[in-house]
Parts: structure tokens; sequence; C-alpha cells
């Protein structure tokens, strides 16, 4: 049987990389700077919450068509968690300075997560 991989909404993804881009128009080095370093006082690293997704749980995992060109994966799961379950895959979208780097996805079962994974740099 084939498995099925589920994807968040483009439009979500997008939403979520404009709001890390705002973050950090207008910040220049000059004004980030903390007073005790030269460094920028924020890093420059901001994780954007995209989109949280109903998905089932299938073999004891859940499977994922990533944003950003990060290909498909599949979450394993606890097997105390039967297959049919519904469940929730959550997206992050994280950037350094408002560009992508990778994303963190957490798998919820009743409310609590019970897998999560980041994929590039988070």
């Amino acid at each position: 049987m084939a498995q099925d991989f589920y994807e968040f909404d483009q439009s979500a993804v997008d939403a979520a990389l404009d709001v890390a881009r705002r973050r950090h128009e207008g910040h220049t080095a000059a004004k980030n700077l903390t007073a005790q370093s030269a460094l920028p006082a924020g890093g420059g690293h901001v994780a954007v919450a995209a989109q949280c997704i109903s998905v089932s749980v299938s073999n004891h995992q859940v499977c994922i068509n990533l944003p950003l060109g990060l290909g498909k994966h599949c979450l394993p799961l606890p097997v105390s968690i039967p297959d049919g379950t519904a469940a929730e895959a959550c997206l992050d979208i994280c950037t350094k300075f408002g560009i992508p780097t990778g994303v963190k996805v957490s798998v919820k079962v009743a409310g609590s997560t019970v897998i999560s994974e980041t994929f590039g740099i988070c």
C-alpha cells in the first residue's frame, strides 16, 4: 500500500516567511548592537509558526511533504499510538535574518506532542 504524504498549504508557508522577513526589515547592525558587545542583540534567528494540519497515523508514522525543497519524510510514532489515530502536524519555518534555513515539524496526538523533528537548520 502506498504511503500518503500530507502537505502544508504554500500560502501559510509564504505568510510565515513574510513575517520573518518583516521582523528584520529596517534593522541595521548599528541599531541592533548590545551595549556590552558588537554582536547583534537578537542573533537573527527567528522561527515562525506556519500552519497545523489534521493527519492520520498510518504504519505507526506520519508522512509529510516538506516545503522549501526539503523533500518527503516520515516521522515515526510510538507503537502505543494505533494506526488510524487522528493527529495534528504543525510546521514552524526557521530563518536567519529573514532567510529560510529549515523547518520544524511537531506531531501532536490528543494535544500532546509525541515527536518533533527539524530539517535543515533550526
